[in-house]
């Protein structure tokens, strides 16, 4: 056990201390109040003002959620983390979360893409929500409040040592710092810490074959890093640094370690016609010869995924002249042409940040907490719930569902102690 110094400022025992007024923290403190009315609950935020990742959240709209009502589906947005969150969804899920907001007076609406937002389209909404709820159950949030240092007394209790001196007492704790600011509190108390790096983030790629081309997006390609021997697939966007868009954006979640490990610079292929294969690619290509045989290839693209400026690129750099005509294209040609357009290799330069969200990989390792309560499996009493925990998903509401989820969970089971 570790000891402590109570000289300083000591605060009145509580139920519950909460470390963290994001989603989860706030989602736990309103679960337990809700389930147990009267617990003395304070949450304690470092910040100025608390939910700030709720305020920027679908660029200031707020994405509450998804409507993925499926839990075994659902884990499959979360490149770390969905085997262990299966039992959490089967308990609380979308579903669950559209129902809490909707009962407390807030509004939803589904977007054609799955997305869920509030119909006013602001995150003020939801932060009024939560936080007018904390208000009238009566739970205290004090912001400008770092804690120092967690520890644990001989007796099973808590205290949290902020750094005016303020020393918090409390039963059980939930830690719920989010992915940066708490990781320090948990390995203070003998848990292990996977380091954090960035996830969701755009390629900066240097390529002639992209130049003059920002704007041009492709419904759907397949993404491939050799060396990881990871793929993704969905819509790609050149934009003047590189490569943006859903599928990157997967792949960079799928590859965050591999991709700090090599200091994002890596090799990637991009196959622009994912529902072809090569030999498909170079049967469409042959055919091309006898009904547009005079055209030139550059002038004349025969997919319509793919815009014609891009195409352009792509027949020069497998080493087309431009004044080749279909009816004069020799199969080597042919050949190189199927290969660019279903294995053109990229070299990834560095990694450009995705404005509207910052999520990284890292955290506490899972085996080290028990999924069925969000309890410490090696400290009793002590929760932990959203991104503090090596969890995280993809862009499009699931990061803030695994907060609901996770800090439901948590405080049902601290309500269930208590």
């Amino acid at each position: 056990m570790v000891s402590y110094n109570q000289s300083v400022n000591p605060a009145p025992a509580i139920e519950l201390l909460v470390i963290g007024g994001g989603p989860a923290g706030f989602f736990a403190a309103l679960t337990l109040a809700e389930a147990r009315p009267r617990s003395s609950i304070v949450i304690l935020e470092k910040a100025s003002t608390v939910l700030g990742k709720v305020r920027i959240s679908g660029g200031g709209r707020c994405n509450v959620t998804h409507a993925c009502f499926d839990p075994a589906i659902l884990t499959r947005f979360y490149p770390r983390g969905g085997r262990e969150l299966r039992g959490v969804f089967a308990r609380f899920q979308p579903a669950d979360t559209i129902r809490w907001f909707e009962s407390h007076g807030v509004l939803l609406k589904t977007e054609e893409d799955g997305r869920v937002f509030p119909v006013s389209n602001s995150s003020e909404t939801i932060i009024s929500c939560l936080t007018g709820e904390a208000a009238r159950q009566g739970i205290e949030v004090h912001t400008h409040t770092r804690v120092k240092s967690l520890e644990r007394t001989p007796e099973g209790t808590f205290v949290a040592t902020c750094h005016d001196g303020t020393l918090w007492h409390t039963r059980r704790v939930i830690l719920a710092t989010g992915g940066e600011g708490g990781f320090h509190l948990a390995a203070g108390l003998g848990h292990t810490i996977q380091p954090p790096v960035p996830s969701l983030f755009t390629f900066k790629i240097h390529d002639p074959r992209f130049e003059g081309l920002q704007g041009i997006s492709i419904p759907a390609v397949r993404l491939w890093l050799p060396t990881a021997n990871i793929h993704s697939e969905g819509a790609l966007l050149i934009t003047h640094w590189g490569l943006s868009g859903p599928a990157v954006l997967r792949l960079s979640a799928w590859g965050a370690r591999v991709l700090h490990q090599h200091n994002y610079q890596l090799a990637l292929t991009i196959h622009w016609l994912p529902g072809l294969s090569e030999d498909g690619v170079m049967a469409h290509l042959k055919n091309q010869r006898s009904h547009h045989g005079r055209k030139r290839v550059t002038a004349w693209c025969p997919f319509e995924a793919i815009a014609q400026r891009l195409w352009q690129k792509l027949v020069l750099s497998a080493e087309i002249p431009e004044t080749t005509t279909w009816s004069t294209l020799t199969r080597q040609q042919i050949v190189r042409l199927a290969q660019e357009l279903t294995a053109g290799r990229y070299e990834i330069a560095g990694k450009a940040p995705f404005k509207d969200e910052f999520v990284t990989c890292g955290g506490v390792t899972l085996d080290e907490v028990d999924f069925r309560t969000l309890e410490s499996r090696l400290v009793p009493g002590l929760f932990l719930a959203g991104e503090v925990l090596d969890i995280d998903g993809l862009t499009g509401g699931f990061n803030l569902q695994n907060a609901w989820s996770t800090g439901w969970v948590a405080g049902r089971a601290i309500a269930g102690k208590t």
